[in-house]
């Protein structure tokens, strides 16, 4: 899928310096980086932007340790660091990176007296003009360094870190690259919950000085988690100090995949409850299904929406119990399958038993009362999930014989992207019984003909453009079946948030919740507007394992970390208004969804 997120390189000048449109591996950095497995590798080969080596001046030679015991390994700065460093630069054309707009920066932290261990790095680097000759690689001297005043005396490449808490003159900002200091001085945040609000404005207050002199942050000595990652991005701490290389680099490279700020939102509809939760007639069901939508993805598109979500407008709620007959996880065949025969069955399974038996399903019991049915899906109409209302096959995959089926079944009303699988011979025999169009738009208002809507728009995602697709074939589905005198049954299934599940994509989940929760508003409206219809808001499945681990209700933004790629079995809320909605609380299988329906219709299977 093509990402709506770019996130910009860190840039770097020797002059002027702005603060990172957004955060990458670049702003990494690598602390006591020569302590890895690996030194200078691991951070270079995942794209840090500063890696740290200490050194000590001994026996005319620069050795990398922390203290004077590792000094016995033996290791060099000549070949941990320099020699590779200047290995890079050849391979990519006197760049440190490929890429000719990133720098990495070698902060060298002098353990020993600073005058002799400097000048001796000076002559050290001499025998390497690519490292000293190369713009886009900054040398920068922290640790034990020589008083300010002495910056300007060394060569125009050797630069320094400053000490946040002191103020140096025009001439010495010259020469100084960054400032750093203990987080311990400013904070006593351990980096749970939040920064307490005191110590959190003495922060800002340093990173705007900072920032005021063109120059950039480092903390040491600081939370090293991911809730103080997103912490310090929010300061806007330029360099975030790290032990874990993979996995601050991972959160880094995945921010564009696990974060999103809407520029969109919508007003939600206000219920009027006149007959929510009555023990009065029902004569229209609408069940709105979010595939893969759990509560997670709920509460992502409540926050991008600013704090507002038609679904959590829904008094009546209940936990649905997602396993199959056949696996602890389900997918969505046998997921929706319960909704729609009141049976488990196995994976894979749709509208047939575990044992391969065709199953009675909703459309076909309400028929029988002159309830007609119809089905929406922002999906292929051969998928599981609306495939379950009408289908009977062992194999979800079965498009063509799927989409067979439907010559056997009540539906009167289909509307989705259309199957790849459907041939010219079987659509021939579907247009025996329906009339086949390829927009909403063409669907009139006459009630003696059956629909199949088979539309290229309605398979897009919000990202790549849907628009109001799923609200446009909402009304015109509740226009044509509300004029049948017995009622009708509507399903609607938000399909897509499955998707952006799968992809482990924030982004095109919160999108898709946003869209399906618009529809919920407008099916909550339509309820109000005649007091007969029941709705109920549920999914078939969690996708993603999502948990949400930032996010801010003012300026839309959430973020979160998916645990897989796949389903989950965390059981999915259920919700409900309109008369018949009480019969929805509480915690039961996901099967007890088909028995409610026809209980509040005052239905016997």
């Amino acid at each position: 899928m093509n990402k709506i997120l770019t996130f910009f390189l860190f840039l770097f000048s020797a002059g002027a310096f702005g603060q990172p449109v957004a955060y990458t591996v670049a702003n990494l950095h690598s602390h006591n980086d020569y302590e890895k497995p690996f030194p200078f590798w691991e951070a270079y080969n995942q794209g840090f932007g500063s890696i740290e080596a200490d050194i000590f001046l001994q026996h005319d030679n620069l050795f990398i340790a922390h203290d004077t015991i590792q000094l016995k390994m033996g290791r060099t700065l000549d070949s941990f660091y320099l020699q590779p460093l200047q290995q890079c630069i050849k391979k990519n054309n006197g760049y440190p990176y490929a890429s000719q707009n990133r720098q990495l920066q070698l902060l060298i932290d002098i353990k020993t007296d600073a005058v002799p261990t400097i000048a001796r790095l000076i002559e050290k680097l001499k025998a390497y003009p690519l490292v000293t000759g190369c713009p886009a690689v900054k040398i920068v001297i922290t640790g034990n360094r020589p008083p300010a005043t002495a910056f300007n005396g060394y060569p125009s490449y050797i630069y320094f870190d400053g000490e946040l808490y002191q103020d140096y003159s025009p001439e010495a900002l010259t020469r100084i690259e960054m400032l750093s200091d203990d987080f311990k001085r400013y904070s006593t945040w351990n980096g749970k919950g939040v920064i307490p609000e005191k110590e959190r404005i003495v922060l800002e207050k340093l990173v705007a000085k900072t920032h005021g002199q063109n120059k950039k942050l480092r903390f040491w000595n600081a939370p090293d988690v991911i809730n103080s990652w997103y912490k310090f991005m929010k300061l806007g701490v330029d360099y975030i100090n790290t032990d874990h290389i993979y996995s601050s680099a991972t959160f880094l490279k995945q921010q564009p995949d696990i974060s999103f700020t809407s520029g969109y939102s919508y007003k939600t509809y206000t219920p009027l409850y006149k007959n929510d939760g009555r023990a009065a007639r029902v004569k229209n069901v609408i069940l709105l299904i979010g595939d893969g939508t759990g509560l997670a993805q709920l509460y992502a598109g409540y926050t991008a929406n600013r704090g507002a979500l038609n679904i959590f407008n829904m008094r009546y709620t209940g936990l649905s119990k997602t396993s199959s007959f056949d696996s602890y996880i389900t997918d969505s065949a046998p997921g929706s399958g319960a909704f729609s025969s009141g049976e488990k069955t196995n994976n894979r399974f749709v509208g047939v038993d575990h044992t391969g038996k065709a199953m009675v399903l909703l459309p076909d019991i309400l028929i029988k009362r002159k309830i007609k049915t119809g089905i929406i899906t922002s999906g292929d109409i051969t998928d599981a999930t609306p495939a379950d209302f009408y289908a009977h096959q062992s194999e979800r995959s079965s498009s063509e014989a799927i989409l067979n089926d439907l010559l056997q079944s009540p539906v009167g009303l289909l509307m989705g992207e259309g199957s790849k699988k459907a041939n010219p011979p079987l659509l021939q025999k579907l247009a025996t019984q329906f009339s086949i169009v390829s927009s909403v738009d063409s669907v009139t208002s006459d009630t003696t003909k059956k629909w199949l809507v088979t539309e290229k728009q309605a398979g897009l995602s919000m990202l790549q453009g849907r628009g109001n697709w799923a609200q446009k074939a909402f009304a015109k589905a509740t226009s044509i079946l509300s004029k049948n005198k017995a009622g009708f049954f509507l399903v609607l299934e938000g399909a897509q948030a499955d998707y952006g599940g799968h992809e482990n994509n924030l982004p095109y989940v919160v999108r898709e919740v946003m869209d399906f929760d618009e529809v919920v508003g407008k099916a909550m409206a339509f309820a109000d507007s005649n007091g007969e219809t029941l709705v109920i808001v549920t999914a078939d499945h969690e996708t993603g394992g999502l948990t949400l681990t930032d996010g801010d209700y003012a300026k839309g933004y959430v973020s979160g970390q998916f645990s897989t790629n796949d389903h989950t079995a965390v059981p999915v809320p259920v919700f409900a208004y309109g008369p018949g909605a009480q019969l929805f609380n509480g915690i039961y299988e996901n099967t007890a969804i088909f028995n409610k329906i026809l209980a509040a219709l005052s239905i016997k299977k």
